[in-house]
C-alpha cells in the first residue's frame, strides 16, 4: 500500500482495493494499522478525497525478498546507469540481504545473444526510449528489403529504406532483439530497432494506444508466430544414438513441439516421430544434413524431392563434370 500511494499520490478505498485484491475494509483496517505504525498515512471525505501520505514523506525500499533482491541482481542490465541505480537500490535493501545480492550480482551472468551471433547495433534506442516516454510521434527510416512503397530510396547492402511516420506505444526485447511497437496510419506493428537507419523524434504528441503494451505486444507476436501456409507434417525415424540432438536442430522449423510415436515391437535402436515442419523444403533441407541417420517415411513429396536431392549430390562428385 506505501508503494502504491508513493507512485500515485492519492488513491480511493475501492482503488487500492482492487489493486490488493482485497477488501475494502480490509484497506481501512491496514491504514489504521500503518498510522499506528508512525506511517504519516491520513484520509480525506469528499469527491476528491481518498487516502494518501503526508507530502514530501519517503520510505526505504520496503518489503524486498531475498528472491527478488537476487532477481534484481541477476538481472541483464546494461550499461553505466543501470548499474548505478542497482547500487542504490541495493544499498536501501535490508542490511541481512545485501551480502548475498552482491554475490548475486558477482556470479550469475545473463548474456542475450546466443551462440554464434552477435547483439545487433542499436545506436537509436536510446533516441526511440526517449520517444516512448515523452509520448511524440517519430520519423523513422527503416530498412525493409520487401517494400515498394513509393517513397523508398536505396540503402546499404541493397536493402529499401522506407521512411514512415509512426506513433510509438512502447519498446519489447524479445531474444536479445528489441523491437518497437508503434502505429503506422493507426495499425499496430513491429519494427526492429536495428533496422533503424535514421529517427527523428517530432514534438507532435503521439496518438494513444487503444490497449496496454503487453496486449498489443501479445497480439502483434501470435501474428508473427502464426503460420503463412498449411502446416506440412512429416512422420521420420532417427537412430536412437543421435534423434536428441536431431530434435534440437529440427525445432526452429517446427510448428509446435516433435511427437515421439509409440514403438510397437522391441526396441530396433530407432526412434519414429511426427512433426509439423513449416514447408516441404524447410524440411528437406534440415533432414538430409543426417544422412543415414534419419529416414523419412512421409509424405511422399518431400520422400520424393529427398531422392532427387540425394541422387544430384551424388551425380555432383562422381559424375564426369
Amino acid at each position: 500500500m506505501v508503494l502504491l500511494l508513493q507512485t500515485h499520490g492519492r488513491l480511493s478505498a475501492p482503488q487500492l482495493a482492487q489493486r490488493l485484491e482485497v477488501s475494502q475494509r480490509t484497506v481501512l483496517r491496514d491504514v489504521e494499522a500503518l498510522s499506528a505504525a508512525g506511517v504519516p498515512v491520513f484520509t480525506e471525505r469528499g469527491r476528491h478525497g481518498g487516502i494518501a501520505l503526508l507530502p514530501g514523506w519517503r520510505t526505504e525500499v520496503v518489503g524486498l525478498t531475498a528472491a527478488e533482491g537476487r532477481a534484481l541482481a541477476s538481472a541483464p542490465g546494461q550499461g553505466p546507469e543501470y548499474r548505478s541505480a542497482l547500487r542504490k537500490v541495493l544499498a536501501a535493501a535490508p542490511a541481512p540481504q545485501r551480502e548475498d545480492l552482491r554475490r548475486a550480482g558477482e556470479r550469475i551472468v545473463v548474456e542475450p545473444a546466443g551462440w554464434g551471433r552477435s547483439e545487433a547495433a542499436v545506436p537509436h534506442l536510446a533516441g526511440l526510449q526517449e520517444a516512448v516516454f515523452a509520448g511524440r510521434r517519430v520519423l523513422l527510416d527503416y530498412r525493409h528489403s520487401d517494400d515498394r512503397h513509393s517513397d523508398d530510396r536505396q540503402g546499404a547492402g541493397g536493402s529499401r529504406v522506407v521512411r514512415r511516420t509512426l506513433d510509438p506505444h512502447g519498446l519489447v526485447a524479445k531474444g536479445g532483439v528489441w523491437y518497437l511497437v508503434a502505429a503506422h496510419r493507426g495499425t499496430p506493428r513491429l519494427f526492429r530497432v536495428d533496422r533503424v537507419a535514421g529517427l527523428r523524434v517530432t514534438d507532435v504528441p503521439a496518438a494513444p494506444a487503444d490497449a496496454p503494451l503487453a496486449e498489443v505486444w501479445a497480439a502483434l507476436r501470435a501474428e508473427v508466430e502464426r503460420p503463412r501456409a498449411p502446416v506440412v507434417e512429416v512422420r521420420f525415424r532417427a537412430r536412437a544414438a543421435v534423434a536428441g540432438r536431431v530434435l534440437r536442430v529440427v525445432g526452429p522449423q517446427l510448428v509446435g513441439p516433435a511427437r515421439q510415436e509409440p514403438r510397437d515391437g522391441p526396441d530396433d535402436g530407432w526412434r519414429g516421430f511426427a512433426a509439423g515442419f513449416r514447408a516441404v523444403a524447410a524440411a528437406r533441407a534440415v533432414l538430409l544434413g543426417f544422412g543415414t541417420d534419419v529416414v523419412v517415411l512421409s509424405p511422399e513429396e518431400l520422400v520424393e524431392e529427398l531422392l532427387v536431392t540425394a541422387r544430384a549430390v551424388l551425380d555432383a562428385y562422381t559424375g564426369d563434370g
